[in-house]
């Protein structure tokens, strides 16, 4: 559930380039309780990471924060227990305010999006690629779906599932063939009982239509696997923050998703199912509000960036650097999600440039893709003094400092960004251990940051820059061309085309699966739009 939040919207303008839609250097004010949006166009009020978005259509969104402090049990009902006399469920406790359930990305990035400045999509998106063999009835929840649980941690089994786990995977198989009718369904319940609600989601439904849907599932199926569940629905629900979604939203997305589930599987739905439903949404939505109120006495819910420079290095790549309202903690190799003034509640991830900089400044690198809202609006309307909104960062492609082991690192396209911080942060450590960067591109001209890369090799013997052009040759060959690499930590960062194909030519190359770092695919689909 990656969807952007709902202040953005509030005080903007409908999109005039020439306009600013937040003040700067005023700090962030809690949000207010989101308005229904308007309806079509992209500066409506509504809702993210990501997404990729990667984003769909929910409450959704990031990650991390700073000092946590311990949050009491629930007082009152249990979350997601019905009240006994209209059926509806009771709100989940909190000792603070949190956030809608958040959705990892759900659709290859195939799907439609206008040009910066262009009118939102009214119609569905086209179908992206398929669910690959041997996925789960969650990964089926759209056609136009990646794997959803791939964002979840595996966790080692648990052995027999649980009563409650079963009804559910029953409920799921359901489902999973008319998968778009419940989406659909779930939306209209939501909208039509809960219309305060339509505001916390993006105008245009398309990319962000399957993510919150498909997160709840995807969550309920894992719910025997408590070290995941708790790992991934905190990050989920740590990232909610900035879409303004509070603990009260939850009931309203639990009695819609209940009313959904059991409209469509009417052949497995029964009191017992919907008890297991009731008991598992419960245990999802209380770990997510407990995370976003942890974080909360910790971490803003975003952050807003001044742009300072806009450096374009090719006809549809631009470096472009931010300065925070306030600090930014993150590491090297992680990513964040943005916000532009133009496209109020649609985010997009995108990794940082750099390691850590005394001076506090970020960069990033973007490509503008065809009909990319966020990517076309950053690289050709960007300019100094233009605010920014960032998310919390997030991702653990991050190197072990506590280790000597050599870093094999492979770059493709705008992918070379966290590599170049990789680099950086390893010289920052000060420990000679090699590094090996290979760095693929389509043309010569695309490799626009080749000469940054070959300054880094020139001052660090240890590293060697490796470009490799699909003219002359193909990434995967130039890799294991180089090897062996069983004693490397493998790092990629790419298209999701190049990290598949990649995973597959470093096991091969004998790189245990354990020892291959990237950024979940289906968070990188939404990145480039």
């Amino acid at each position: 559930m990656d969807a952007p939040t709902t202040t953005s919207a509030d005080n903007g303008t409908s999109g005039n380039s020439g306009s600013r839609w937040f003040t700067p250097r005023k700090p962030p004010e809690q949000p207010e309780a989101a308005q229904p949006a308007s309806g079509g166009s992209g500066d409506a009020a509504e809702t993210t990471d990501p997404g990729p978005e990667k984003p769909t259509s929910s409450p959704c969104a990031e990650p991390p924060g700073r000092r946590a402090a311990a949050v009491g049990p629930p007082a009152g009902p249990p979350a997601g227990a019905t009240d006994g006399v209209s059926g509806r469920i009771a709100p989940p406790s909190s000792t603070g305010p949190a956030t809608a359930p958040d959705t990892p990305v759900t659709a290859p990035e195939a799907r439609r999006q206008p040009a910066a400045g262009g009118p939102p999509p009214t119609a569905a998106a086209p179908p992206g690629s398929p669910a690959p063999p041997g996925a789960t009835p969650s990964d089926a929840l759209s056609s136009r779906a990646a794997p959803s649980d791939a964002a979840l941690p595996k966790a080692a089994s648990t052995g027999t599932a649980s009563p409650d786990a079963v009804l559910v995977q029953r409920t799921m198989a359901e489902i999973a063939p008319i998968a778009d009718k419940v989406t659909s369904y779930f939306y209209a319940l939501l909208f039509t009982r809960h219309p305060d609600l339509r505001g916390l989601f993006p105008a245009a439904m398309d990319t962000q239509r399957d993510r919150l849907l498909a997160a709840l599932l995807t969550a309920a199926e894992h719910i025997d696997d408590g070290d995941a569940l708790a790992e991934h629905l905190g990050h989920l629900g740590r990232g909610h923050r900035k879409y303004g979604t509070r603990s009260v939203h939850y009931p309203a997305v639990g009695e819609c998703l209940i009313g959904a589930l059991s409209r469509y599987a009417s052949a497995s739905w029964d009191d017992e199912t919907e008890a297991a439903w009731v008991r598992t949404y419960t245990t999802i939505s209380q770990i997510m509000i407990d995370a976003a109120a942890e974080d909360e006495l910790r971490a803003p819910a975003w952050w807003y960036a001044e742009v300072v420079s806009h450096d374009p290095r090719t006809s549809d790549i631009a470096v472009i650097t931010v300065r925070p309202d306030q600090p930014y903690p993150f590491l090297a190799g992680q990513y964040t999600s943005l916000e532009t003034p133009w496209w109020p509640r649609i985010w997009r991830h995108y990794s940082f440039a750099s390691a850590p900089r005394s001076d506090g400044l970020l960069s990033f690198h973007v490509k503008a893709v065809p009909a990319g809202w966020v990517s076309n609006a950053l690289v050709h309307r960007a300019r100094p003094g233009d605010v920014l909104r960032l998310g919390p960062p997030t991702g653990s492609m991050t190197v072990d400092h506590s280790t000597d082991s050599g870093l094999l690192c492979v770059g493709g396209g705008t992918g070379i960004a966290p590599i170049k911080a990789l680099v950086e942060d390893v010289a920052e450590h000060g420990r000679r251990r090699p590094v090996e960067v290979f760095y693929g591109a389509r043309t010569d001209h695309d490799l626009y940051d080749i000469d940054t890369m070959l300054r880094l090799q020139r001052s660090h013997p240890w590293l060697a820059v490796r470009p490799v052009v699909d003219n002359r040759a193909q990434l995967p060959d130039a890799v294991r061309a180089y090897g062996p690499w069983n004693e490397y930590d493998a790092y990629l960062s790419g298209p999701p085309g190049m990290i598949r194909s990649g995973v597959d030519t470093l096991r091969r190359a004998g790189i245990p699966a354990g020892r291959i770092r990237h950024d979940a695919v289906e968070e990188l689909v939404v990145a480039g739009s």
